[in-house]
């Protein structure tokens, strides 16, 4: 009754773990478990890591059912294949917090934007520049973004000069990825963190 709640509990997602020997096994939404495994005979891991030889798929299952645990085919394409008598559950619990405590300390990079005017002021400039610092030492992206309006559109060349002083006033923190280009009313700068030598 329980090995048959086990299959029906299945679910889909990518899980890993070590094999005895320490290499690794990914068991995905198409792993076999107790009697979905068809091919006879495999190679037998017990619940404990020790091999148990090669059995008839039959006499896995009982030894399996003897200790109240599941037969999982851990490496399908190996010949014969080879299977591990564990409590899926557990293991399938325990596969997805790992995922979720790895999910946690992955750093997203996002890209900051920063707006800028062609005729900005050295103080506005300045605290625009630190917060564009503060990002970059995050380990974000910054998008420097000139916004042009009326006859502003007719001196590019300014807004220019002014992405110029920011990637200067960046390079000891960041590298330019992308130099100042035109589009419509607005020129962009994409500028990200210099990587740790």
């Amino acid at each position: 009754m329980r090995l048959v709640a086990m299959d029906r509990a299945r679910r889909a997602g990518p899980f890993s773990f070590l094999h005895a020997e320490g290499e690794p096994i990914s068991v995905d939404k198409r792993v076999r478990v107790n009697r979905q495994i068809r091919i006879s005979p495999v190679r037998v891991i017990g619940a404990e890591g020790e091999q148990m030889g090669i059995l008839p798929v039959e006499e896995a299952l009982a030894a399996a059912e003897s200790q109240g645990l599941d037969l999982v085919e851990v490496a399908p394409t190996a010949r014969p294949p080879v299977v591990r008598i564990m409590d899926y559950g557990k293991f399938k619990y325990e596969a997805a917090r790992k995922a979720r405590e790895a999910r946690k300390k992955q750093h997203q990079i996002q890209i900051k934007e920063v707006k800028f005017r062609p005729g900005i002021e050295p103080h506005d400039f300045d605290f625009k520049v630190r917060h564009a610092r503060r990002f970059l030492e995050e380990g974000n992206k910054v998008k420097a973004t000139m916004m042009f309006r009326g006859r502003q559109m007719a001196h590019p060349e300014l807004g220019r000069e002014v992405l110029t002083r920011v990637a200067h006033e960046l390079e000891d923190i960041g590298k330019v990825e992308s130099e100042p280009m035109m589009e419509a009313r607005t020129m962009t700068m994409v500028v990200g963190p210099r990587t740790k030598a």
